[in-house]
């Protein structure tokens, strides 16, 4: 290769590179040394309904800005895109949109793939001081792809009738708007991704989104923190953070939703504690542990521990509305998958709430007993001190030495729900709507032994000291007597 051929290829690939990129600023998007790699993790997700929570100052607007040109692009780094798309990005209200969301888009949008704008207000050739309408940008692929800009108080009739590839909500909008949204992108088989702090409170977001009460596998999201931002300074964070009551600094630095008295287990991340499932030892299988129900879901889950003492809950049972004969079946099947071990009478034997002791309405025998009759022995003998119990299950999340013993296996769905949506009342007691998992996770953990205490050794030098202490108390003594 001649010195003609390399200039002409470096040409090339810069002309790539200014094709892609060409504004400065989307070039240096993490690029180079430091990154943001939840920002990535974002980019990188290929789930059809994606969320950012994060606090202020984050980076989650940014996310949701640069996705939204490098889908109009159609220069998406990490999405095989074929088409011009079109999309809304949709903002709480008009002052929101100039503000925040349509600045970062011009922020990252060189001018130069601009093939109109059309305002609201204002003039198109000082559109940053106005409101936009729609930006039509070209793409890559030779036609334009169109970005809209709605804010929610428009009200939900202004989100009917177009067919759209994308949505960008920055921040969170109400239910109705998100619900057409969703129609917008339904025939194209398009995306929805949200960029937001969750300042609210619980609000149909937390509901639908956090906790997927529907378990719809379209859902994903990602929750961003202030020392996940590589850009923002230690030392500010800090002197921030301690001008910030609590529920407000849950939501503004770690992107988490407050409500009530706060959650219950707020030691309990899913970063850490909710892992991909693997192939457990069957030495490591500890015990079973059950919430019983029959209208309400019954909960069981197996748990096994490793030579170090951490705790894996490695399968889950949770289902309402069926009879001890069904639960028993199940657990079961569930426990011959798993291997699990049988006593010496190849019996399954697990733990139970005592109040499987009681007869049932439609059964002169305790569920404890037509648990015995379908050959699963539950032992009701369980500590169910509630306060003392949930102690112990937050130092297994987190340890004096900062570590979790505990690991959550990911298709254990109930029980990380249930973690993420506990919370205390105003009575400082947790609030029992939907603690069915945890409770047995409770009577579990309360049957563990209590780590051993270490002895700390004493030095020459101490045990010296206690000597001289214990003689002097000896001779006042003496002399008083």
């Amino acid at each position: 290769m001649d010195r003609l051929e390399i200039v002409s290829r470096l040409e090339s690939i810069n002309k790539e590179i200014e094709l892609r990129y060409g504004n400065k600023n989307l070039m240096n998007y993490n690029r180079g040394e430091v990154v943001h790699n939840k920002q990535l993790i974002f980019h990188k997700d290929t789930h059809k309904n994606r969320w950012v929570f994060g606090g202020n100052r984050s980076g989650k607007t940014e996310c949701g800005a640069v996705e939204t040109i490098w889908l109009a692009r159609g220069n998406h780094p990490y999405k095989k895109i074929d088409k011009a798309m079109d999309g809304w990005v949709v903002s709480l209200s008009t002052q929101v949109q100039r503000d925040v969301a349509q600045k970062k888009i011009l922020h990252y949008l060189n001018k130069d793939w601009i093939a109109d704008i059309i305002m609201s207000s204002g003039k198109k050739n000082a559109c940053e001081y106005g409101v936009i309408d729609t930006i039509v940008i070209k793409n890559i692929f030779g036609g334009v792809s169109k970005i809209g800009f709605k804010s929610c108080d428009q009200g939900r009739e202004k989100f009917q009738g177009t067919s759209l590839d994308f949505v960008w909500f920055d921040e969170e909008p109400p239910l109705d708007i998100y619900m057409e949204c969703k129609m917008r992108v339904l025939d194209r088989k398009g995306m929805i991704f949200g960029t937001m702090t969750p300042l609210k409170g619980l609000t149909w977001v937390y509901e639908q989104i956090y906790l997927n009460n529907s378990n719809d596998p379209d859902i994903w999201y990602e929750q961003v923190t202030w020392e996940d931002n590589p850009y923002l300074d230690t030392k500010e964070i800090e002197k921030l953070s301690k001008t910030l009551a609590y529920d407000e600094l849950e939501s503004r630095k770690y992107g988490n939703f407050s409500g009530f008295g706060g959650r219950v287990y707020g030691e309990f991340d899913e970063s850490v504690h909710v892992i991909e499932p693997f192939d457990v030892p069957t030495s490591w299988y500890d015990n079973i542990s059950i919430d019983p129900g029959l209208k309400n879901p019954l909960s069981c889950h197996w748990y096994a521990v490793d030579y170090d003492g951490n705790v894996y809950v490695i399968a889950e049972h949770f289902e309402a509305d069926k009879d001890v004969v069904y639960h028993a079946n199940r657990i079961k099947e569930i426990s011959k998958k798993l291997n699990w071990k049988t006593n010496y009478n190849g019996k399954i034997e697990a733990l139970i709430d005592s109040a499987a002791n009681q007869k049932t309405l439609a059964s002169k025998k305790s569920v404890t007993e037509l648990f015995f009759e379908q050959g699963i022995i539950v032992n009701p003998n369980v500590n169910k001190d509630l306060f003392s119990g949930i102690s112990k299950v937050k130092q297994y999340l987190k340890n004096g030495e900062g570590k979790s013993k505990l690991f959550i296996f990911k298709n254990c769905t109930n029980l990380i729900r249930e973690f993420k949506s506990y919370y205390w009342s105003a009575k400082d007691a947790p609030i029992k709507l939907d603690d069915h998992s945890l409770d047995e996770l409770r009577y579990y953990i309360m049957s563990r032994p209590d780590s051993p205490k270490i002895i700390e050794q004493k030095t020459d030098v101490q045990r010296n000291k206690e000597r001289l202490i214990r003689r002097l108390k000896r001779n006042v003594t003496h002399s008083l007597a």
